[in-house]
């Protein structure tokens, strides 16, 4: 199925909706503490305000195994990890998922997480958290957030549209981008650390350049795409957006793309699940994630929650082929140097675009 930007739109609002459904903590098949279900019964997957999966997946799922599945949506990857440390010693659930590896050492850190190796599927060891010897994260999907360019808008006015991180800064794309802030969004703290392993100590220079050209900095991915992006399906102004290397594949026209992932300014997420550490329901917390990595759960990621599977053995949507090609290299940054640094690069670049 192809979306259309307007359609995209129409989808992420639908996602909302069910995020607001659940968050009094009710089953994706009906309100488990209606229906009486035993503590044994029921597992409790924590997860970002994203998670959706096809009701018939879910239904098949708990049907299989006679566990009632109740979600419970905890914000962003950022404030569900959070979430995660500070009821560490009483978990407000069985599972977690949607911890992603700008994250993932600080809730290992705090010991949130106890160990489980399931099989993984062919190619998902790739994805695998370094340093994690102790097997307390399983990835689950993967995703590269970059920066996306209007082609249409462009090639409207015969301009040529920016290729490199150094381009936003040059006077000829005065006004034209928005990203997500790097405080209250996960793509917006992977393109900061896009920016620390591209410019090293010399950051801050790059950003004091990015704002002094005009970048606009939003709350969160949706307003920036949906409101402020030429192609966001608003009446946006700004043909320079962060997404991600997936988002090509929702503004297709004509059999064409519209846009299209600058794929040298990629920084690769990587969404993980892990039983939580004292959970209830132990036994539960590992089928669910055994459920995650199941061929039909991993191909229905791309269309339910716009990424891509750590399986290499499913078939990705014809759209997604066809216009949403990969990097062949992202920037990284060590787990460990993001936990380390985090708050004092948080700090330094808050200071930075408040001026």
């Amino acid at each position: 199925m192809v979306l259309s930007t307007h359609a995209r739109a129409a989808v992420l609002t639908g996602l909302a909706v069910l995020a607001t459904s659940v968050l009094g903590g009710c089953s994706l098949t009906g309100s488990s503490e209606d229906e009486g279900a035993s503590a044994a019964e029921r597992v409790v997957l924590v997860t970002h305000d994203s998670f959706s999966l096809p009701d018939e997946l879910v239904a098949d799922f708990e049907k299989r195994t006679g566990l009632d599945l109740e979600v419970r949506p905890s914000g962003d990857a950022g404030t569900l990890t959070n979430k995660l440390v500070l009821t560490k010693d009483d978990p407000i659930g069985d599972v977690a998922f949607g911890v992603d590896n700008t994250f993932a050492s600080r809730a290992l850190g705090e010991g949130v997480f106890a160990s489980y190796a399931p099989d993984l599927p062919p190619g998902a060891a790739d994805h695998e958290l370094p340093g994690d010897a102790d097997d307390l994260l399983t990835p689950v999907d993967t995703g590269a957030v970059c920066l996306n360019v209007d082609d249409a808008w462009y090639a409207e006015r015969d301009l040529a549209p920016p290729r490199t991180l150094e381009d936003l800064t040059e006077p000829a794309y005065h006004d034209q981008l928005v990203l997500p802030g790097a405080a209250t969004s996960s793509p917006g703290m992977a393109f900061l650390l896009t920016t620390i392993a591209r410019y090293g100590e010399d950051w801050p220079d790059y950003w004091r350049e990015l704002m002094a050209n005009g970048a606009r900095l939003t709350s969160g991915w949706s307003e920036a795409y949906q409101a402020e992006f030429t192609q966001g399906g608003g009446e946006g102004e700004r043909p320079l957006v962060l997404s991600y290397d997936s988002s090509p594949a929702f503004t297709v026209s004509g059999g064409a793309s519209t846009t299209s992932a600058l794929l040298d300014t990629c920084f690769e997420q990587v969404e993980y699940a892990g039983v939580l550490a004292g959970a209830d329901n132990p036994d539960g917390a590992e089928q669910v994630i055994d459920f995650l990595l199941s061929d039909e759960v991993q191909a229905a990621l791309p269309e339910s929650m716009y990424v891509f599977p750590v399986s290499a053995q499913v078939e990705l949507p014809a759209a997604w082929a066809r216009h949403a090609p990969r990097p062949e290299r992202t920037w990284q940054v060590d787990p460990a140097e993001i936990d380390e640094n985090r708050a004092t690069w948080l700090r330094e670049w808050n200071d930075l675009v408040a001026r």
